[in-house]
């Protein structure tokens, strides 16, 4: 029996295969990975790495016991101590964590930083959802000032605009501070208890644990009767209120195009004030590209300083699904940039002596042997690969090296002490 991939999860191979999604190819991530770490720097974000596995504990305070990553799509598991543990869903916790634990509040008043890895949670696979998927996220500590809400949100819409997006909506919203949430969880109940019976088992049981998850429902009835449900900006406080007001005529000032959303909740109990989402219509049911929001509250219940956060993640699958449906061009993948080819088995060392010559000068090169001449240039031709070396017993002979043009359809010969500088030269003007 041939052993495969575990349901939910996927291979990123290094070339596209006909029965594989486009996406699905190591060197896409490896674009839009570049394009994310020169976008953190240039919002002066430092770059932080966490363990892909962490204690259970973390999770079910910082993300809440109620929500559906730690009530249902956690990978958990008991090391040799006894130690509950669990495979890392979500990343902001994660950096709290470490956060805290380092004291990274005594370096700076404002703290930033940005994530890229893998996660993992047991969901159903569909579209769009996998049980291990890749994540680029940002978190801002240290400032409740709408402004870095507004670099924020920025930063989120310039990695899209870098990567050529368009059919994009930002999605924004405020749920207030948690005597707000507490309030109006109150109304929402009450307007929702006479349809109880007419909701989905999955929101009759958010009904009792967290109503506010209900406003997320893709149910089009319920989204339907929600429609004339209370709205939670109605009942923000003054501060928050201000907060958000301020924020919008920010995004105005900047020209920044966005939505307000109050059905707009975000899955994770830890937001507060604003939360935020990016959408594309291209991706059906599963439209969110990204999102975030603030967690003001989050670090002191971890156990750390009294200090306000914002933050977002992007779902990198997702993204890359996107930028197919939209059919913007990926670069091409790496190739080398000459090939040799030994003509017989003497010749083999010879030609292992300049491939490790031309690889420690930084020139990408490759080792090529077929049954006959032609077949290794069909190989070289196939790479596209634009130069060719070829050494036979004569060349060996004469100390010549046979330089082929693939391009141009050219050959030249060379001195062996002289094929590595006119390579080197050509290799900088590539």
């Amino acid at each position: 029996m041939i052993c495969k991939t575990p349901k939910g999860t996927f291979d990123i191979l290094p070339e596209e295969i006909k029965k594989q999604n486009r996406w699905k190819l190591s060197h896409h991530y490896q674009f839009v990975e570049k394009i994310m770490y020169k976008l953190a720097y240039d919002y002066g974000f430092r770059e932080i790495r966490t363990p892909m596995f962490e204690q259970k504990e973390l999770f079910v305070r910082g993300i809440g016991e109620t929500s559906d990553i730690v009530s249902k799509e956690m990978y958990l598991f008991e090391d040799k101590a006894g130690r509950q543990m669990t495979l890392r869903p979500e990343g902001t916790a994660p950096v709290i964590r470490s956060f805290i634990e380092n004291h990274l509040e005594k370096l700076h008043s404002c703290q930033k930083f940005f994530y890229i890895g893998p996660f993992f949670r047991y969901d159903r696979p569909q579209a769009g959802r996998f049980r291990q998927f890749h994540q680029f996220g940002v978190e801002a500590i240290g400032k409740e000032d709408p402004k870095q809400d507004l670099e924020v949100i920025d930063m989120l819409i310039e990695l899209f605009r870098r990567l050529g997006l368009k059919n994009l909506k930002m999605m924004l919203n405020s749920i207030g501070n948690e005597e707000t949430r507490k309030t109006y969880k109150e109304k929402l109940l009450d307007y929702l208890r006479p349809y109880f019976s007419t909701l989905s088992p999955e929101s009759q049981l958010r009904f009792e644990k967290n109503p506010l998850r209900i406003l997320d429902t893709k149910d089009q009835d319920e989204m339907k009767l929600l429609k004339e449900a209370p709205n939670i900006l109605d009942f923000l406080d003054r501060k928050s209120l201000a907060h958000f007001n301020t924020l919008c005529n920010l995004l105005k000032e900047h020209h920044i195009p966005y939505e307000v959303n109050p059905k707009l909740v975000r899955g994770l109990d830890y937001y507060d004030q604003t939360v935020f989402e990016l959408t594309s219509h291209l991706l059906g049911a599963q439209n969110a590209l990204g999102g975030g929001g603030r967690y003001n509250h989050l670090i002191p219940m971890l156990g750390g300083p009294h200090l306000p956060a914002i933050g977002f993640s992007i779902g990198i699958e997702r993204l890359l699904q996107a930028m197919e449906e939209e059919l913007i061009p990926f670069p091409k993948p790496l190739i080398p940039f000459v090939c040799l080819i030994p003509l017989g088995e003497e010749n083999i060392s010879l030609c292992l002596k300049f491939l490790y010559q031309l690889r420690h000068h930084q020139i990408p090169a490759e080792l090529t042997q077929a049954k006959n001449l032609q077949k290794s240039l069909q190989i070289v031709n196939s790479l596209h690969t634009p130069f060719a070396i070829i050494i036979g017993d004569e060349e060996r002979k004469k100390k010549n090296i046979l330089l082929k043009d693939m391009k141009r359809k050219e050959q030249k010969t060379f001195e062996f002490e002289k094929i590595v500088s006119f390579l080197m030269e050509k290799w900088s003007y590539n």
